[in-house]
């Protein structure tokens, strides 16, 4: 049993074997009626913290959750756009290489020429 309990039990003893009129029995009357207010408060302010610290955890699994999931949108976002870009780079690479092969074609004649030029005058 609780302490208090005991200690109440035993003071009603003790006050039905003593006159329950006296200053002295008041107080201490009142002195357990407080006392059980107070525990009464206090039982009530623990569960209000059970309760505070179950919604904080909650609170932070969803926030840890909403993390999660936003920094995998961005990422989505990132690798498309880089995606893309690469696309953008490989298309115009293309276009680049076949204006070289142009230009080589187109000079590959003259280049010959001047080989063969510096053949002969060796």
């Amino acid at each position: 049993m609780d302490e208090k309990v005991l200690e109440e039990i035993q003071f009603h003893q003790d006050v039905i074997n003593k006159d329950a009129d006296s200053p002295l029995f008041q107080i201490r009357e009142k002195e357990i009626e407080i006392s059980g207010r107070v525990l009464a408060a206090k039982t009530k302010a623990e569960a209000v913290v059970a309760e505070a610290r179950k919604k904080a955890a909650e609170t932070v699994g969803k926030a840890d959750d909403e993390g999660e999931r936003l920094a995998r949108e961005h990422e989505a976002k990132a690798l498309a756009a880089a995606e893309a870009e690469a696309v953008k780079i490989r298309s115009s690479v293309g276009v680049d290489v076949e204006t070289i092969q142009a230009t080589i074609s187109s000079r590959s004649s003259d280049a010959v020429a001047l080989v063969v030029d510096m053949i002969k005058g060796s």
